[in-house]
Order: structure tokens, then C-alpha cells, then sequence
């Protein structure tokens, strides 16, 4: 496959995920902290990593942007501050960015929600809109930072040929039922779980339960769930996720990817009968290495 060809989502760890499709190389939320280090997360409150990211950030191609859900340790932390490129844009909340506008991201860009922002590349444009997430349940939000989900849509001449969602750090609560009213057809959704505890009071990000809720009311064809077993601030484990869209008859939309292992994501719309397929990284063929779809 030609390099401009390529489409495919690596899964480097937590919520970190590396996305090729139509020329553009995307990076979610960069984490590259190492096992044993601690990521900080406000108020004097920090969380220690269990594992090791895929990647070490020199390993990265040259990114067209970074896309950040919210300023959180484990989202953005200080390999990423010193080792990214301070020309990258990155795409985020309007608080985050100003932060980076501090810190010499000069190019951050803040997003309200459903506000949007295109990129392009000859006849391919990749649009980036904001859209709604809540981390915490009724007034602890105000302790956090903001945060949004993701859509990005990559076309070509005007035309979609694939469209993501990416829930950032969010709880399922009734904003984001506004989601598939605006995009009823949602290629691939890549899901924030872990159910995270702060304080061990409340709950932060989606649980299995809630998770395996997100996929029934989001409905995209193919889902990948990340953000759950990183660090010691997780309290729902991957299994509670796999359990719960059992149950709800979801499982065969769900790829389980280790880390460093990638997706192959089909080339044009949703209603192409191409092949999805899960190769590379430690765990070849997790759960499926035939074709899907």
C-alpha cells in the first residue's frame, strides 16, 4: 500500500494511539511515561504507570497534529512537553491550549465543543469537530479540567470516506446521546474506559457498564477500547468491559488490541466491503487476525 494509502490505528498505550489514514498521521494524547513513573493529576493527586508505552516518542513519524482530549498527567505529560515538536498543532479544549501556548506549543489550537477545525493535503481534508464529554458527575467536574471527545472525519473531494469518534475522558451521560444524532455513522469508535477512581470517592471515566452502553448508543461498526489497565487509578479492568458487550450482543464489532499492535482500517466509506484487520505488536491476532467486516 502506497504511504499515502495508508489507514490503520496503533495502539502505543492508555489513551495514546497513532492514526494513519489519507496521507494525514494523527497522535492521540501523548503518554510516554514509563512503568514505575507517577503522572500528575492536579491538587497533589498523581497515579503510578503499570506498563511501558509501545513507542518511545523519538520513535514517532513526523505527526501532522496531535489531537488532546484534556490536560491530565496521563494525557500529556512531561516526556511529551520536552520531546514533541513545538510546531506540531495540537488540536484540544480552549484551557488546554492555552496552557500550551505557555509551555511553547505555539500552534495549539482550542476547540469549543461542536466547534471545528480542517486540515488539508491536496484533494484530502481531515476536519477535527469537538464534541461533548463530562469527567466527572455532578459538581466534582469543576475540579477537573475540561475535556472533549473527538470526531475526525477524512475526505476526499468533499466526501467522507471515514469518520472516528474518540470518546476522550468521559462518563456516558445524556450529552453525548447528541453524537449519533449528528453522525449516524460512525466508522470506527475508540472508547476511554478504566472506570477511574480519584479520592476513591467517585468515578471519572466509564466503567465496563457504561463502556458497552457507549458502543450500543454510539452504534459504530468498529470499536476499539483503551484506557484501562495503565495505571493504579483504574478500577474497571478490560474484563468488565469484554463481559458487559457480551451480554449486550456487541462483541463482534470489538477489536482488543495490545499494545503495539495496529488495526488495518479499509480504505473509503463504511459501506465498502473491505477487510478490517488486527496484525503486528506482541500479541498477533489477539482476537481475530482474519479479516472483518
Amino acid at each position: 500500500m502506497a504511504e499515502s494509502e495508508e489507514a490503520s490505528v496503533l495502539f502505543i498505550g492508555n489513551a495514546t494511539v497513532l492514526i494513519r489514514y489519507g496521507g494525514f498521521t494523527l497522535l492521540t494524547d501523548p503518554n510516554f511515561l514509563h512503568r514505575g513513573q507517577r503522572a500528575y493529576l492536579g491538587y497533589g493527586l498523581t497515579t503510578r504507570r503499570r506498563t511501558d508505552p509501545a513507542l518511545e516518542i523519538d520513535d514517532l513519524p513526523p505527526l501532522d497534529a496531535v489531537v488532546l482530549s484534556h490536560m491530565h498527567g496521563d494525557h500529556w505529560d512531561r516526556v511529551a512537553r520536552r520531546g514533541l515538536d513545538k510546531d506540531v498543532p495540537v488540536i484540544t479544549t480552549r484551557q488546554a491550549a492555552r496552557r500550551l501556548k505557555r509551555q511553547g506549543f505555539h500552534r495549539a489550537l482550542g476547540l469549543d465543543t461542536w466547534e471545528d477545525h480542517e486540515l488539508h493535503r491536496g484533494d484530502r481534508m481531515l476536519r477535527v469537530t469537538a464534541a461533548p464529554a463530562r469527567h466527572a458527575p455532578g459538581p466534582a467536574e469543576a475540579l477537573l479540567p475540561p475535556v472533549m471527545g473527538s470526531v475526525l472525519e477524512f475526505c476526499r473531494e468533499d466526501r467522507v470516506e471515514l469518520r472516528m469518534y474518540i470518546s476522550g475522558d468521559t462518563l456516558m451521560t445524556r450529552e453525548l446521546q447528541g453524537i449519533p444524532r449528528r453522525y449516524p455513522d460512525i466508522d470506527v469508535g475508540i472508547v476511554h474506559l478504566g472506570g477511574t477512581m480519584i479520592l476513591g470517592m467517585f468515578m471519572v471515566t466509564m466503567d465496563g457498564a457504561q463502556g458497552a452502553e457507549w458502543v450500543n448508543v454510539m452504534n459504530p461498526q468498529a470499536v476499539i477500547p483503551i484506557h484501562y489497565d495503565d495505571y493504579e487509578a483504574f478500577a474497571s479492568p478490560l474484563a468488565d468491559f469484554r463481559r458487559e458487550v457480551e451480554q449486550a450482543g456487541l462483541a463482534e464489532r470489538v477489536y482488543y488490541l495490545a499494545r503495539g499492535q495496529t488495526l488495518n482500517l479499509p480504505v473509503g466509506t463504511r459501506r465498502d466491503e473491505q477487510a478490517w484487520i488486527a496484525s503486528g505488536g506482541p500479541a498477533r491476532g489477539l482476537d481475530r487476525e482474519e479479516p472483518w467486516g
